[in-house]
This record gives structure tokens, sequence and C-alpha cells, in this order.
């Protein structure tokens, strides 16, 4: 799979901003304090659905537009944001749009998806399943199945490293959590179109690895998934598309626990009065475990996502 270029990226971040403008990346004092050096965080909780992937389901539909293609219905499989990415561009568009996600997700990523339009359908133990599940259902009513990964919503999601390089542009490393892996992909293009010299760490779950097992065995390797609070990256079975690409180009990968997750949510809550998503705040969860070979350097991550439940929030804040 081709990467997408620069062009293709600047035309991307125009068609986004006529829906939201630039999220904004700001220096935070407290989190440089516990890095222990100059730390940046770029706000995708800050998008109108409170994470990056809408950048990509806006890019895709309009996609699929561009090529005449548009389905009467569109249909997907998710843990919450990117089923709120297409239920977003779905409505945007006038499409029927129907959502595949897990027994026991959620419930308020399920109820903003429900606010959108999306019909929500609950099938499968865990993601993998759903997206199986969404899969058939596409296949049987004649439905165009949106993937997980695609080129067409990474020229949408590079806009938000694109926006971040270009803001910050002495980045020295940048970590991002790796769910399917569209966020670390387009990061990848990104760097790439704007010949940034950042390093870019990949952070998976320790609960979810399927990710670094198969990055390290260059193949997909299936592992099991057990994380009770990053379910952002909660993934079974790696993308030998996204493979192909972070393979040769990601720095290293950093495995981070649940406990670790949790500590980062509540240093995010403490030190910028922002709601971090366990998978959002494994990027800086991630940087803090790393932070004795990172003095001196300027360190970027991104709260990619603020859809956590509020009785899973509070428990994290008061452990």
């Amino acid at each position: 799979m081709s990467l997408p270029g620069l062009q293709e990226i600047e035309a991307a971040a125009q068609l986004i901003y006529r829906e939201f403008q630039p999220t904004p990346q700001y220096r935070w004092a407290g989190l440089s304090q516990r890095l222990g050096t100059e730390c940046w965080v770029k706000h995708e909780n800050h998008t109108p659905v409170g994470a990056f992937k809408i950048r990509g389901g806006l890019t895709y539909l309009e996609a699929l537009r561009q090529r005449g293609a548009l389905p009467r219905e569109v249909i997907s499989a998710t843990r919450g944001n990117h089923g709120q990415s297409i239920g977003w561009a779905a409505r945007a568009h006038g499409l029927a749009c129907s959502i595949v996600v897990p027994r026991g997700n959620s419930l308020e990523k399920n109820a903003a998806m429900r606010a959108l339009g999306v019909t929500l359908i609950e099938h499968g133990a865990d993601f993998q399943e759903s997206r199986e599940h969404a899969a058939r259902l596409a296949a049987e009513r004649g439905a165009h199945m949106v993937p997980s990964f695609h080129r067409d919503l990474l020229s949408g999601v590079a806009t938000c490293w694109w926006e971040f390089f270009r803001a910050v542009p002495r980045l020295d490393v940048l970590y991002v959590p790796i769910g399917q892996g569209s966020g670390a992909c387009s990061a990848i293009a990104a760097k790439i179109a704007l010949a940034h010299p950042v390093r870019i760490v990949g952070v998976v779950s320790a609960h979810a690895t399927t990710y670094a097992d198969s990055i390290a065995a260059g193949r997909v390797v299936e592992s099991p998934v057990s994380t009770q609070l990053a379910d952002g990256m909660a993934c079974r079975v790696a993308d030998q598309a996204a493979l192909d690409i972070l393979i040769p180009q990601l720095d290293h990968i950093v495995q981070v626990s649940d406990l670790e997750v949790a500590q980062a949510m509540r240093s995010l809550y403490s030190d910028t009065h922002n709601v971090a998503e366990g998978a959002a705040a494994a990027g800086f969860a991630a940087a803090m475990k790393e932070r004795d070979v990172l003095q001196g350097m300027v360190v970027g991550t991104t709260m990619s996502g603020g859809n956590v439940d509020a009785a899973v929030l509070a428990r994290v804040l008061s452990e």
C-alpha cells in the first residue's frame, strides 16, 4: 500500500476543515515536569466526536463519493471511536449506517453512536468477532463494509500529525498508540510527506499484543486480549497492510499495562484537566516508561480520544 503524500494530506485537511478546525497542541508544564523534559500533547479529544478517527471517516466516504461509489448503507465494526467517525460521515452524506460492537462495549460510546443516527448491533465477545459479523452482514445486505484500516482512512488521519509536525517542528520523538494501526501509519505518512526527522514509537497494550508480536515475527500473529481499560487498543489480529508500513518505519514498540495506563489517565487529568480514555493515555504512559532515555528531547504524544465511561473514569481517578 502506498502512503498518502503531501498534496493528498493537504487536500484532506481542506475537506476536514469544513467540519472542524485544527485541534490544538500544547506544551503542558506539569506533564513536562513529570517527564523531565519538554512534552507536547496533540488534543484529538477536541474533535466533534472526541477522537481522531473522525478525520478518516470523512476522507473515506468522500473518496467513495468522488469515485461515484457511495452506497445506500455502510456497515463497520468498532469499540466506539471508529463507529462514531463512520456515523458522522454517513450522516453528512445521507447514508444508512449500521455499526457492530462487542457485547459489553462502552455504554457511553454506544450512546454517542446512536445519537449520530447509527443502528447499533451488539455481537461477539471481542472486536474481531464483531468485525467478522459486520463483514457477513454487509455481504448479506449488499451494503459497503468500511474496514478499520484502509488508505482512504489514512489520508484523513494523517492531517492530525501534519498539523502537529508543522506546529512543533522541533519534535524529536512521538509516541502513538496502536489499535488497528491507522494512527501510527498515518503519522509515518505525515513524517515522510514533510521530511520531518521525528522518531515514531508505537505503543500497544501489554494485554493486547498482536502488533508487538507480529512486528517481532514479521507476520501476523494472533494474540489474546485481556485489557480492561484500553478498549481502543483491544485488537486480537493485526492487519498485514498496516504491518507492511510499520515494520520498516517504526523506531520501536513499547508495551504498557493497564496500571500504567491508569496512572497516565490520572496524570493527564491532574495536569491538563482533560479527560483521556485508556488508549488515548497510552502514549504518555509509554513516554513515562522511557523517561530516563528522553532527557533533553522534545517529546510528543496525543490524547487520541476522550470517550471513557464516567464510571470507569471515576474508578481510575479514585485509585
